[in-house]
């Protein structure tokens, strides 16, 4: 075992294990710690703890110390200086006609490295873009792509369900969303009701997708054949939520009636349709 702590660099980031040195902290202190890209600025998301060492990638980084006044002016002078980068770079990225949208700038710590986000429909050939900003600001020079979902995640934003971005507030990772999910869940696939701003699937349809898989596996679905207290009949229609079937009884002229999953006793699911092999 080893004592850590970890440390997180982004609100909805990942959390990182770094060596204490030592020092003790408590969660929500800010520190300086040793990076691969030099020292940062994080935050505390788990104080001091043991963790086995299988769990992490050696050799451990150091915490440096808790941050001081001196390290928060460092990181207010680092905005400011990303504000200014970040109206040279759109100025560059229009003089050199380059099919990109500039979403942020980010500075190191220590200023040894600006990282310029950007999305684009394509792969773009900004070497240079690279040339030009890096004898602008005489350091290491960083251009990374990233996906309109993590646009949305830097941006932040309200939602059409009026709360901020889920993916703002706590996602710390993007898990695949599908269609299936939607029409499992009953929803409109008009794609306008179930995308989220950055126009993919919205992130909360997968919130509910292990309910409704557990409740579709145990719930008959239109077009099977069942065994109601009144004799066979053929659901029409379904509500997975409230368990409830509507059923059209086979030795009956009557409307299909209203009865719950409990009730009933399936005898074949609905045969879904071949597809045609020519158009597979």
């Amino acid at each position: 075992m080893t004592e850590v702590v970890s440390v997180k660099f982004k609100d909805t980031g990942k959390a990182y294990y770094f060596s204490p040195a030592g020092k003790t902290v408590s969660v929500g202190d800010k520190v300086i710690v040793e990076t691969q890209n030099g020292n940062e600025m994080g935050i505390i998301a788990e104080a001091n703890h043991q963790v086995g060492d299988e769990e992490l990638v050696l050799p451990l980084k150091k915490m440096l110390r808790i941050a001081t006044e001196k390290d928060f002016k460092r990181i207010e002078e680092n905005k400011k200086k990303a504000d200014d980068a970040f109206k040279v770079c759109e100025k560059q990225i229009e003089q050199h006609e380059l099919d990109m949208k500039l979403v942020d700038v980010e500075y190191s710590f220590d200023g040894s490295k600006i990282v310029f986000f950007f999305t684009s429909d394509g792969r773009v050939d900004f070497r240079e873009l690279v040339k030009d900003l890096a004898a602008k600001f005489h350091t290491r020079i960083e251009l990374r792509q990233i996906g309109v979902r993590d646009e949305a995640k830097m941006l932040g934003g309200i939602g059409i369900c009026g709360q901020p971005y889920c993916c703002k507030r706590f996602l710390n990772d993007f898990e695949p969303v599908s269609i299936k999910m939607a029409k499992e869940q009953g929803l409109s696939l008009n794609p306008t009701k179930i995308s989220g701003s950055c126009g993919r699937l919205m992130c909360c349809l997968k919130y509910e997708e292990d309910a409704y898989s557990h409740l579709a596996s145990i719930t008959p679905n239109v077009g099977a054949t069942v065994r109601t207290p009144d004799g066979l009949g053929t659901v029409t229609d379904v509500n997975l939520v409230t368990g409830n079937l509507y059923v059209k009884l086979h030795d009956s002229e009557s409307m299909p009636i209203k009865m719950h999953r409990d009730n009933v006793e399936r005898v074949s699911s609905a045969k879904k349709p071949q597809k045609d092999k020519n158009n597979q």
